[in-house]
């Protein structure tokens, strides 16, 4: 058995905002939107996400998403305008990672291992 990366479904109120944002901000593609099921995805290269229309977008998820350079991610979601935290840290545990929320709370830790 091969089992490949998870891919998160995120809470959103409109589908294709959420989409429109990732595409905008973080440099995302629109891969699909189904209208009937309120469901639709992005994707950047092996990272997919999906998106679900929900009433209740309480509770925004929380993720980790690899890259091989983040200082180089970090640079390109600024310019973008996405809302990232403070620069690249290398932590004690082994990555440099920066911290970056989304538009509906959601928070997208991006990393690499040192």
């Amino acid at each position: 058995m091969k089992i490949s990366q998870p891919t998160p479904e995120l809470p959103v109120p409109d589908v294709r905002q959420a989409q429109a944002y990732y595409r905008d901000r973080l440099g995302f593609k629109v891969a699909w939107y189904h209208e009937e099921g309120r469901i639709g995805a992005v994707s950047h290269g092996d990272c997919a996400i999906f998106f679900r229309e929900r009433q209740d977008t309480s509770e925004p998820g929380v993720f980790w998403v690899f890259t091989d350079d983040v200082d180089e991610a970090y640079k390109e979601l600024q310019k973008r305008g996405a809302d990232v935290g403070e620069e690249p840290v290398n932590t004690a545990w082994g990555q440099r990672q920066f911290t970056l929320r989304d538009a509906y709370g959601n928070t997208l830790y991006f990393h690499h291992d040192l």
